[in-house]
């Protein structure tokens, strides 16, 4: 099992070695001068040049490259040049390990930026998380275990129902209805635990989590419900089942189990997506995480930012893919001789 888990966290660690280098390639490779983006939209030539000379965009690209993954690793300081930063060093900033570039457009450090917002995003995305996890696995369990039933066909369409919908429709009905006209919830506000305890973080993240749960949700109950009716087909169920093994037991330490294994891809996967792409539920709310700082740097042209945060929602990916990896090996052993 540990050789299997070493295995994963290695091609895991050379993926995003080979991610940051293809990203790098594919921004600042191109024909336009990086230091355009990251000085504005009306910097003039001068500026432009000592912005490129201050943040080493300069340099060729595999040599940007290559300090871009040494500061990741111990750190940078900006300005780049080092002659800028003795004649001015009441304007050098250190970014340190993992350092992720630095912003001009913001003036700060892009690994500050992304600290103060990866809280706001992981917070939304887990509640969501739990949410539609919760939800679709019981309510996909349910919907097979009563097949061609008036639960069946409700459950299923009510969840069809919901995925139909936009989510910024669901988001601003929440807010009207439940949040303001009946009063059920505060309006959502994102509320560090530290400052309003567990009840008062979570009741402010409960109808962001929702909107983005109900959409998710769907496929889940879906894919459960599929999944399910697959695995109690199989023969060893029916020999358990005819040894007289409870239905309950049955149903948890056998069909489930079978039936986990494709949800776990999936869980793992739209997890990692959703921490930086609820940028319509962060917008709705008025939440400032990852998702808003991805639009208002795109808007910007705060290349650095943008470039810091592909690289972050990336790794989010490929971590993800090795936690799932490693779940696999425990819900289904064969996975551990592949």
């Amino acid at each position: 099992m540990l050789a299997y888990i070493v295995r994963r966290v290695i091609v895991g660690v050379i993926m995003l070695i080979v991610m940051s280098f293809v990203t790098y390639f594919l921004f600042f490779a191109s024909p336009i001068d990086p230091g355009r983006f990251a000085c504005g939209k009306s910097c003039p030539p001068e500026l432009i040049k000592q912005t490129d000379k201050a943040l080493g965009f300069d340099k060729a690209w595999p040599v940007q490259w290559k300090d871009f993954a040494v500061g990741v690793v111990k750190g940078r300081d900006f300005p780049e040049d080092k002659s800028l930063r003795d004649s001015a060093p009441q304007l050098v900033s250190h970014c340190a390990a993992p350092c992720l570039g630095y912003s001009v457009v913001n003036l700060q450090n892009v690994t500050t930026e992304l600290k103060d917002k990866i809280p706001v995003s992981a917070s939304v995305a887990m509640v969501a998380f739990l949410l539609w996890i919760i939800g679709g696995i019981a309510l996909g369990t349910i919907a097979a275990l009563t097949k061609g039933s008036f639960i069946d066909r409700g459950v299923v369409g009510t969840s069809l129902v919901f995925y139909a919908f936009p989510t910024f429709w669901v988001g601003l009905f929440l807010i009207e209805f439940p949040a303001i006209k009946w009063g059920w919830l505060p309006v959502p506000s994102y509320t560090p635990i530290a400052d309003g305890g567990v009840w008062g973080w979570l009741s402010n993240l409960f109808l962001p989590g929702l909107t983005l749960a109900l959409f998710y949700m769907a496929s889940y109950v879906r894919i459960t419900r599929a999944f399910v009716l697959e695995s109690m087909t199989e023969d060893y169920l029916r020999t358990a089942k005819a040894k007289g093994v409870p239905k309950l037991r049955v149903l948890v330490k056998h069909t489930m189990r079978a039936a986990l294994t494709p949800i776990v891809t999936m869980a793992g996967l739209d997890l990692a997506s959703v921490l930086g792409g609820a940028v319509i539920a962060e917008q709705v709310f008025n939440f400032n995480g990852l998702g808003k700082l991805a639009v208002d740097s795109t808007v910007t042209f705060d290349l650095p930012t943008v470039v810091g945060l592909v690289l972050l929602l990336a790794t989010f990916v490929i971590v993800a893919n090795i936690i799932v990896d490693i779940l696999y090996a425990f819900i289904d052993p064969r996975v551990r001789i592949g």
